[in-house]
């Protein structure tokens, strides 16, 4: 038994030898600061920082997972932020719903679709852009 612990502070022994010898290397090709103890030049200054490096990251993680965060609609995920915003797809003059992606400049401009612009608008902005529309009886 006696012999066991006297072959394990040998190899101890030598395993401590060779550590030391591989941070002397370190030490001379990259000098003192690379041995060093991680704490040893760390003062309340750079704890303070730190922590506020940490919170400020903390915030950006957080609001980059809000904006990437999905929700169950329908049997499927969308994007809160896409489920937030207001989409100006349906004509409120016809009550067509428009996949249209032309029709998007006018839905902006006129509140309406490209069929109820050409329609109704064209060569008529003036009217229109008084408030008249085609279903409030004004239809001259």
């Amino acid at each position: 038994m006696c012999l066991g612990i006297e072959y394990h502070k040998v190899a101890m022994s030598d395993e401590l030898n060779r550590i030391a010898a591989i941070e002397k290397a370190i030490k001379e090709k990259y000098g003192d600061v690379a041995v060093e103890h991680p704490r040893a030049n760390w003062d309340d200054e750079k704890e303070r920082k730190y922590l506020e490096q940490v919170k400020t990251l903390a915030l950006k993680k957080r609001a980059i997972a809000e904006k990437t965060d999905k929700v169950d609609n329908g049997g499927f995920f969308m994007s809160k932020k896409l489920l937030s915003k207001e989409t100006k797809r349906k004509c409120p003059v016809c009550d067509v719903y428009s996949f249209n992606m032309g029709d998007d400049v006018y839905m902006n401009k006129f509140e309406c679709c490209y069929e109820c612009y050409i329609q109704y608008v064209d060569g008529r902005e003036e009217r229109w852009l008084t408030g008249w529309r085609p279903d409030n009886g004004n239809n001259t």
